[in-house]
């Protein structure tokens, strides 16, 4: 372990695997005590097992993050059973179906924004209010490329994804001078189990595409990026969005 966040208390929603699992892994290599949150309890227990294999310290639980109450009790237990919190990925978040905006269907409207922008919300705002008893700390919202361009048949997920930039930009401006960082990262297309599980070889490949690196992107390269702006060396970084893109914004 590196010790960069050593004495540190994280939490990270949607850790039970792909990009929040990396981050979880990445943050308590670097000697954090992190919650591990996910929807599924057998999910984040698997990465809680496996960060602790490794000699790091971290616990599970189960949240649905689109509902407010459960999030306030993930974060108080966060609170109970480490003593602190001082760092937070609000990573959760869903697809949602794939219609034109005339034809998006209004459950998976509501869906989509419950959790990636309600969920969002709803995790600032007990984590921000943990974090000023600890004396200050670290958000980092995971935001898309799709929170700076469009994307055809993806209305819900789109208009959550810029929505969240805004709420970032603004929780930031109200907290920095208490000494709380609030920033976003903007993956692109990420090589989790969320695209293999759902989609062919062939359809894999355009998306890699699309990308002028040539290839999709790793759960570990955003978990690099978000793990920087959660340390010191970041201080002087808050309010600001940050792509992990393989130059697909560049096109």
């Amino acid at each position: 372990m590196n010790g960069e966040f050593k004495h540190k208390v994280a939490l990270v929603t949607g850790a039970g695997s792909g990009i929040g699992a990396a981050i979880a892994r990445e943050l308590a290599t670097g000697g954090a005590e992190v919650v591990v949150a996910d929807l599924e309890q057998d999910s984040a227990s698997r990465i809680v097992e496996e960060i602790r294999a490794n000699g790091g310290h971290a616990h599970a639980f189960a949240v649905d993050v689109a509902d407010p109450e459960a999030v306030e009790r993930m974060v108080d237990f966060a609170v109970r059973t480490c003593g602190d919190l001082h760092l937070a990925v609000n990573n959760a978040g869903i697809g949602g179906p794939s219609e034109p905006t005339a034809d998006y269907p209004l459950d998976g409207w509501r869906k989509v924004i419950d959790v990636n922008l309600n969920g969002v919300f709803y995790g600032m705002k007990y984590e921000i209010a943990a974090m000023l008893k600890s004396g200050g700390g670290a958000i980092v919202n995971m935001a898309s490329i799709l929170g700076s361009v469009g994307f055809a048949n993806a209305c819900a997920y789109v208009s959550a994804k810029h929505a969240l930039l805004g709420l970032t930009k603004t929780a930031a401006m109200e907290y920095a001078a208490q000494g709380v960082r609030i920033n976003a990262v903007g993956p692109a297309f990420i090589d989790t189990p969320l695209l293999s599980k759902n989609l062919d070889d062939e359809v894999l490949g355009q998306l890699a595409g699309l990308h002028p690196i040539g290839r999709l992107g790793t759960p570990e390269e955003v978990s690099a990026l978000t793990c920087f702006l959660l340390s010191d060396r970041a201080s002087f970084i808050t309010g600001s969005y940050h792509l992990v893109d393989g130059g697909y914004t560049t096109r």
